[in-house]
């Protein structure tokens, strides 16, 4: 009965509505890059595209494929992301485990929680930092841009809270079978907690895709910049260097068609990896609401 009262049906119409504009919203601008990067030079500096390509062509992304600087940033983009979202969610996997433990459990359990905390809101800054990273000598490195960011407390925090939530009979049965802490983890908690490694993946995978600043922070040159970075330094700060066009290009396609083209092609692999985890998302979005 309560789904057939007149005020259930209008929040229905206004929230379907509502969802429905925001999606536009959403998809629109991705569109009208797409239409851009398909259309001739002549149209796209008039500013004459809007959501279908004028005069369809595919020159821009036939430069851009031939640029090695940008396959090389894929490749830096594709590697950091894989071993940093692999690294961030195995620490945050052995780092949740002791601290969804009771203080019973686990003598200064508190303590080390508030040090995570206290770390997550409180830093030594840009300056400090880049300090630390110069004396390990991790300035130019690959690994400049994994590890600064490969213990995400948030992430853990997220962990430890679905942790808190499996039962403790679970863990009590491996106890008795003689499994020890570590088997427990892997053998208990890996298997009931896909859904949370999942959403956690696929928050490590888009910071690790889109994050541009570290690139250009410890990055020496243009050959180890990430695509983030790659993109940045082409389309905002107008690094036409990177961008390898010669004159005969210049005729047949301009800088907005191949931003365009450079932008969708960076926008791919997030928007083909996330309806395989969307399902796990929406559980992922309450996981450090409930604790017991």
């Amino acid at each position: 009965m309560y789904h057939k009262t007149l005020s259930y049906r209008v929040f229905t119409v206004f929230n379907t509505i509502g969802l429905l504009l925001l999606s536009i919203a959403c998809i629109v601008p991705l569109i009208h890059v797409l239409a851009v990067s398909f259309s001739a030079k002549s149209a796209a500096d008039a500013n004459l595209v809007s959501l279908l390509p004028v005069d369809f062509t595919t020159e821009a992304y036939k430069k851009t494929i031939d640029n090695p600087l940008f396959l090389h940033s894929i490749w830096v983009s594709v590697k950091r992301t894989v071993i940093g979202t692999a690294l961030t969610l195995l620490l945050a996997f052995l780092a949740a485990y002791p601290l969804s433990k009771e203080n019973s459990e686990f003598k200064g359990r508190s303590v080390y929680a508030w040090l995570f905390i206290f770390a997550m809101v409180f830093n030594g800054g840009l300056v400090p930092f880049y300090i630390v990273m110069q004396k390990l000598h991790l300035i130019g490195s690959f690994w400049a841009l994994v590890l600064p960011g490969a213990v995400n407390i948030y992430l853990t925090i997220l962990m430890m809270n679905f942790f808190r939530a499996v039962p403790k009979e679970l863990q009590e049965a491996a106890m008795i079978d003689g499994a020890g802490h570590f088997r427990t983890l892997f053998a208990i908690f890996l298997p009931v907690s896909t859904p949370a490694i999942a959403t956690l993946g696929l928050f490590s995978i888009v910071f690790h895709w889109n994050s541009w600043f570290d690139g250009l922070l410890y990055t020496t040159n243009s050959h180890q910049f990430p695509l983030a970075t790659f993109l940045q330094t082409v389309i905002i700060t107008r690094d036409l260097s990177s961008m390898s066009l010669d004159p005969t290009s210049l005729a047949l396609i301009s800088q907005k068609t191949v931003n365009a083209a450079q932008i969708f092609i960076g926008a791919m692999p997030v928007l083909l990896v996330y309806p395989f985890l969307q399902r796990f998302f929406v559980k992922g979005l309450v996981l450090g609401s409930v604790k017991e």
